[in-house]
């Protein structure tokens, strides 16, 4: 019987991921490269639209709107991690992996609770307690705030709460489990040191997350870049509160500006997903520390 080689194995192993890869993200990408040097809109047809090349992406560059939803999106992604994704995860994970484990693991359990909720479920529960008397939770029980609408005049603080505990629930979930298989021995011999919380945290467990840290930071900023739900039902974009993506979607997919400008719409989704690789490949280079900090340990200090 002939021998079949390990790679051939491997090959045929990997086919069916290949072929959905193709299918699902290869060939999708090259459709909305060559829309997007296309004028194709409801206002052309599929029959008058014509190839106009970077026209598209010229355009983007001297839109009014560009620099104001870049800059929305920055805040959005920047906030979002700072204070939630990354931030309050990390000292989630730190503070239940230091009471008793079932404690911990009961705390997780409820913090994971937005998560498995489905999303438009979860942000219309929000969008119910922000709304106006008698149906506002808050305003029914803290009367002092109006009783109007809160999302108008604080849209970013609800949209930034309502994405930021699911994303918080997410890097918990993979900082407790980077800081658990911290070997024991290391935690030990910085209490013999007589190092303090801070510097366990500083020179033993931070070291210890660069990957979890570079990995959730990458995902999720990912995720932020092209996740449009929570604002588009929020606000609709509305109150100032327009990202990058959902102003593709509006571009694109919506009556919003009484044409559907597919080209254009597709160039401002490339655009994006150009923004999106630039920003793994910072974060790469940015959490290359281990060719500066050791190996999580005792004798860095």
């Amino acid at each position: 019987m002939r021998k079949i080689s390990s790679a051939s194995t491997g090959f045929w192993f990997m086919s069916p991921s290949i072929i959905l890869v193709v299918l699902f993200f290869f060939i999708p990408s090259v459709i909305i490269i060559g829309l997007s040097m296309t004028n194709l809109s409801t206002a052309t047809g599929f029959r008058n639209y014509e190839w106009i090349g970077l026209e598209n992406y010229q355009k983007i560059f001297t839109h009014p709107d560009t620099i104001p939803t870049a800059l929305r999106t920055i805040f959005y992604v920047a906030a979002t991690l700072a204070f939630f994704n990354v931030g309050l995860a990390l000292v989630i994970a730190l503070l239940t992996t230091h009471v008793p484990r079932r404690a911990g693991f009961i705390f997780r359990a409820i913090w994971l609770l937005p998560r498995i909720t489905p999303s438009v479920i979860y942000l219309m529960m929000w969008k119910f307690t922000a709304a106006a008397s008698p149906y506002g939770i808050l305003n029914r029980y803290f009367p002092f705030l109006g009783g109007q609408n809160l999302i108008p005049d604080a849209p970013w603080v609800f949209v930034l709460l309502t994405n930021g505990f699911v994303g918080a629930s997410f890097g918990m979930i993979i900082f407790a489990s980077a800081i658990e298989s911290i070997p024991k021995d290391y935690m030990n011999a910085s209490l013999v040191d007589g190092c303090n919380a801070w510097q366990r945290i500083r020179y033993v467990i931070l070291p210890a997350l660069r990957w979890p840290l570079l990995f959730v930071t990458t995902y999720q900023t990912l995720s932020l870049l092209t996740s449009f739900e929570q604002i588009f039902i929020l606000t609709d974009g509305q109150f100032g509160t327009e990202v990058w993506a959902l102003w593709s979607y509006h571009r694109a997919l919506s009556n919003y500006w009484g044409n559907f400008q597919w080209g254009f719409g597709a160039a401002l989704a490339v655009v994006l997903v150009i923004i999106g690789a630039l920003a793994a490949i910072v974060y790469m280079r940015f959490f290359r520390f281990n060719e500066l900090v050791q190996e999580p340990g005792i004798d860095v200090l």
